[in-house]
């Protein structure tokens, strides 16, 4: 049979990344391999974000541009899945008429029989949530590996219900894998060669709580370490309220679990944290930031900040650049507030114009760049322990992480990839870190 080419953007979050390499494994079952060219393309998916109003945008112009490949290409499907087709469903079928199938974050496991329909020319969508023990389901194994650090999916969904965030609406509520399934994979990726895991969630240190039986995130974590040829493991994201004084602990006493940790603040200012429904004060995440630092002293820190918040004071704003200069990210995700649809913050009244927020955030990254690069600093001259995953950014480089989530560019082999190298910094750079090899370790 011959086989068709499938095309695949992906926006947003390492969610939706790990969604990718699921759908890529499914589809190549039904005779679907992958192309970097769009002109290639039998089929094209886009994997979408509506966290923010921007990238929901960018989707839209994107399946604009879309257009005309479908009128040149006779037979070619065309579809939209992740977030912004769970928010929008058959209204995408509606409004754009050369997309074929829409498939909602729940619906991966669907996805080749959407396929097969579109290709008979149905026009299908499927966004049922799914809530109970089909959930397994939700997460098809990916078939080969091919890197030497792996996205494992540990649960999906949220319950906070943070007024500004569309998560729970496109996401739908909390549901935690088994882990006996999600030990199992990890032990499949580590004999494939696999030596870091990234554990993925909406709100990943929740994981486990409505699940009678089951570890707690911190009880999952030490079981995935005491797995063999797993050497390293990171997590991604967590939520303040939710960051237990028995996970911060493991940052103690876990090996192998990573000195990074990404926990998003988005305000520093109490009465912000209060109409955001964050379920936490500015004290209380400094509290957790103290006991993190002194669990694991040089901790990589980054977070997520809103600027522009309804309401939001110019004295709001300064509590959050002091929060900032208190907790000393090393790198942050910033955004001006826009409103998504039928969350509660939607129904607040705007008080800050569109210039106000824009200065606000200039300023706001203005602070971060300077602490960023004297944190970056810091590294210079230091030794570091990188696993090699690819080439770098020019020829002859290789690349990779430090524990602490750093880039490193070094010159070296591609034989180097896959293995921890010992390396030391000679030059910093605001995104990344160059190194020189002193020596590889043993696989």
């Amino acid at each position: 049979m011959t086989k068709k080419r499938l095309y695949i953007e992906t926006f947003g979050c390492q969610m939706n990344v790990n969604d990718t390499e699921r759908i890529v494994a499914m589809l190549a079952d039904i005779d679907y391999l992958s192309t970097d060219a769009v002109s290639e393309a039998d089929l094209i998916l886009l994997n979408t974000c509506s966290v923010r109003g921007g990238a929901e945008e960018k989707v839209y112009r994107r399946l604009e541009n879309l257009r005309v490949f479908k009128r040149s290409k006779q037979g070619l499907v065309i579809g939209v899945g992740g977030c912004v087709a769970q928010q929008e469903g058959d209204e995408l079928l509606r409004k754009l008429p050369w997309v074929d199938l829409v498939f909602g974050t729940h619906n991966l496991h669907l996805l080749p029989d959407l396929v097969r329909a579109a290709e008979n020319g149905e026009r299908r969508c499927e966004t049922s949530f799914i809530d109970n023990e089909q959930r397994l389901d939700l997460f098809p194994p990916v078939g080969g590996v091919s890197r030497h650090s792996s996205f494992v999916t540990v649960m999906q969904g949220c319950d906070n219900f943070c007024s500004y965030c569309i998560v729970p609406y496109v996401r739908g509520r909390e549901i935690s894998r088994r882990s006996g399934e999600i030990i199992e994979e990890v032990e499949r990726l580590s004999a494939a060669g696999v030596q870091e895991v990234v554990l993925l969630g909406q709100n990943v240190n929740s994981y486990g709580l409505k699940t009678e039986g089951e570890p707690s995130f911190a009880g999952l974590i030490r079981r995935i370490a005491a797995i063999d040829g797993i050497r390293r493991i990171r997590f991604t994201t967590s939520h303040p309220k939710d960051m237990s004084a028995e996970l911060i602990a493991c940052f103690s006493d876990v090996p192998k679990l990573c000195g990074q940790v990404q926990l998003p603040a988005q305000s520093g200012s109490n009465a912000v944290l209060k109409r955001m429904n964050r379920g936490y004060t500015r004290e209380q995440y400094l509290e957790r930031i103290a006991a993190l630092k002194s669990a694991r002293p040089g901790i990589a820190i980054t977070g997520d900040m809103i600027v522009g918040f309804p309401g939001e004071s110019e004295a709001d704003f300064e509590e959050t650049l002091s929060l900032m200069e208190e907790v000393r990210y090393i790198d942050l995700f910033s955004f001006v507030y826009s409103p998504r649809p039928g969350t509660k913050a939607a129904e607040l009244t705007e008080e800050i114009g569109r210039e106000e927020k824009l200065r606000r955030l200039d300023r706001l990254q203005e602070l971060q760049r300077r602490i960023t690069n004297e944190i970056q600093e810091t590294f210079r001259g230091s030794l570091q322990t990188v696993l090699i995953e690819g080439e770098g950014k020019r020829a002859g480089q290789v690349s990779g992480k430090t524990e602490s989530g750093r880039t490193v560019n070094l010159a070296g082999e591609r034989s180097l990839i896959g293995r921890f190298a010992d390396v030391r910094i000679i030059e910093v750079y605001q995104n990344s870190l160059l190194g020189e090899l002193l020596q590889c370790r043993e696989p």
